[in-house]
């Protein structure tokens, strides 16, 4: 009877833990870079999180809580486990936005800012510019492997938020506080070439209405403005992506690594 019992709750132990790793790691696929993109099917992220929670399981087990008394407790741990994944999804999310917001700011300098789609991200007031960046940024870390970074760092968010323990919100807040801000400056530092070359021509042509007001400078001015944006964005297209790519792996290298 007795070994039925340890039997038992040897099983308990493990169903319960399965749980809390699985709540974790379904908060985090749902905003990870690259893997919890709108677009990717619902059925695909929750067979990442299954097969995530599979592999970390193992090496948890025993560093995992006991399974509670009461249904309550089960219940606040589980959520508890579902807010630091979430966290921690959007903690490396974050810098991935750089690049849509990037292309936001390009699109607004080079006189694209009222050619509007719905994005995922961005919102209904997403540029096509954007609406581009947003789709390219997810294709560059798949492809490039970047992705492996946010996985890898799941595994050690253990050692720095054991499951089942408390959160600590001055500890998360100042933290996401801190990557929202890297991830917009370096969305202007990438859109850097494009504020300086659209203040300049703005600079120029209010010159030119100055001394030539009988010029309608509105229609000399706007193809111009849109055929230099085109024409500076075709030649720096490759190094602002490479850029991004390299400035990702700052942020991303940051989080908790194994």
């Amino acid at each position: 009877m007795s070994d039925d019992l340890g039997y038992n709750q040897d099983w308990d132990r493990l169903a319960f833990g399965f749980m809390l790793v699985l709540a974790r790691t379904a908060g985090a696929v749902t905003a990870l870079p690259g893997l919890g993109e709108a677009a990717a099917p619902a059925r695909l992220r929750a067979a990442l999180a299954l097969c995530l929670t599979a592999l970390l399981l193992p090496g948890l087990l025993a560093a995992l809580p006991p399974t509670p008394d009461t249904g309550a407790r089960a219940g606040l741990m589980v959520v508890t486990e579902v807010v630091a994944g979430l966290w921690f999804g959007w903690m490396a999310r974050l810098p991935m936005l750089a690049l849509p917001m990037a292309g936001q700011l390009i699109a607004a300098f080079m006189g694209l800012s009222n050619v509007l789609q719905t994005g995922a991200d961005m919102g209904p007031q997403t540029t096509a510019l954007a609406r581009l960046f947003e789709i390219a940024a997810p294709m560059l870390i798949l492809a490039t492997g970047a992705y492996a970074l946010p996985l890898a760092a799941l595994r050690a968010l253990y050692d720095v938020i054991p499951a089942g323990g408390p959160l600590s919100a001055g500890d998360m807040g100042p933290a996401f506080v801190q990557t929202a801000a890297t991830s917009l400056a370096l969305a202007l530092s990438l859109a850097a070439p494009f504020v300086v070359a659209g203040l300049v021509w703005q600079t120029a042509t209010g010159l030119m209405a100055r001394f030539l007001p009988r010029l309608q400078i509105y229609f000399v001015a706007v193809p111009g403005q849109l055929l230099g944006g085109l024409i500076l964005l075709a030649v720096l297209s490759d190094h602002l992506l490479t850029a991004f790519l390299q400035a990702m792996r700052d942020p991303l290298t940051v989080l908790p690594r194994g």
